[in-house]
């Protein structure tokens, strides 16, 4: 495949606003696309206009290696942040601006070209090449759910995630979960407050506990990789009229897990914190979990590990470093399969950009992206 098609083909998946919804559409294109070079695949509907897409090449003998890349990206934001429109790709400086560039369709375009190419150069494959293209990553992996329950990751021997890693190898990430707690109290007349009960001083008690117990937490596990465990309370209303005693307040939260200290533990804290509350006068509040992804780690030494060191030291004579990262990926659902495997995060771009404002992938170590998951993939299934 020709450069320029290469890069046309991420544009175009830059150019579909897939903003938490609507990846049917890119599942369609590169199912067209695949369709082109005699490549099967499947779609797996999860709701109306969102798609999973798997598709697979090889004999269908020997390892399987998957390629999991998603769909989605997250909202632009403040379209007045941009230089240029967040899906209008732009090229300037060799840098395709756009959203999504870099989380991650950089990442799954990459993949898609790299089976594309493997079929155009008949290259033999002694096993099978699995791609999993999955929708709702960025709003709790829910493709990647889906596709772990309909047993569609049950027979990986090893996976590649195309996160962005700046050529870095990610083998462990924190885990995430999202809690949300309600407060009921009674409404009086501010003047009569003993009439009341203020469920805003009563969430306030709940906060300080469940923040001195994280306190706790983080200075007593942490984890080389990925760090220590971390809490934020990151929304809270209460309230409705300054001079009305408030009967309601709600407050969401999120913590980040380690394998050290993972989210069965976790829950159980906040658990028994809310419970003891919840023993004394007056006080009424409801936990739900609302997001429970969790940590991952895999062996540094695999022989997925092996074979990606030796692909990149066979041209660049040099390692790559192995790292952890904060932030959760698809592999925290993928790892519910039924069987064991091992995995690494690695595509192209730098994870700094996700999220970001004027977000952008350097087309050169996009197209050396390709490169490596081929061989890697040839390495690896032949070895």
């Amino acid at each position: 495949m020709e450069k320029a098609e290469k890069i046309t083909i991420l544009k175009d998946l830059i150019a579909i606003p897939t903003v938490n919804g609507q990846e049917e559409k890119i599942a369609d294109y590169i199912q067209k696309l695949f369709t082109k070079y005699n490549i099967s695949s499947e779609k797996v509907l999860f709701s109306e206009n969102r798609a999973n897409l798997v598709a697979e090449i090889g004999n269908g003998n020997g390892k399987v290696l998957g390629l999991s890349g998603h769909m989605d990206v997250v909202d632009p934001g403040n379209l007045e942040e941009w230089n240029y429109p967040p899906f209008d790709p732009t090229i300037e400086d060799d840098k395709l601006y756009g959203r999504g560039s870099t989380d991650m369709k950089s990442g799954l375009a990459a993949m898609v070209i790299a089976m594309i190419e493997l079929i155009e150069e008949k290259s033999t494959l002694n096993g099978t090449l699995k791609l999993l293209a999955s929708v709702g990553e960025e709003i709790g992996e829910l493709g990647a759910e889906q596709l772990t329950k309909k047993g569609y990751i049950d027979n990986l021997d090893a996976l590649i995630v195309g996160e962005p890693t700046n050529l870095a190898l990610v083998y462990t990430h924190k885990g995430s979960i999202d809690y949300t707690i309600t407060s009921h109290g009674k409404a009086a007349h501010s003047s009569m407050p003993e009439l009341g009960i203020n469920a805003i001083n009563n969430m306030v008690v709940c906060i300080n506990a469940i923040n001195s117990k994280m306190t706790e937490i983080s200075k007593l596990y942490s984890d080389p990789e990925t760090g220590q465990v971390t809490h934020n309370i990151t929304i809270i209303n209460g309230g409705v009229q300054v001079n009305s005693i408030p009967d309601k307040t709600v407050i969401q939260g999120n913590i980040r897990t380690i394998p050290a200290y993972g989210n069965e533990r976790v829950r159980k804290d906040i658990q028994t914190i809310v419970d003891q509350l919840n023993q004394q006068k007056n006080f009424k509040l409801k936990l739900t979990f609302d997001y429970d992804k969790l940590p991952v780690k895999s062996n540094k030494n695999s022989f997925l590990v092996q074979i990606i060191q030796k692909v990149h030291h066979e041209k660049y004579s040099e390692d790559l470093p192995l790292e952890g990262i904060a932030a959760t990926t698809d592999v925290a659902e993928y790892i519910k399969a039924d069987k064991p495997f091992d995995f690494i995060i690695l595509g192209p771009g730098e994870g700094t950009l996700a999220h970001q404002f004027n977000e952008y992938v350097e087309i050169q170590n996009f197209l050396d992206v390709i490169d490596m998951y081929k061989k890697i993939a040839q390495e690896y299934l032949n070895s």
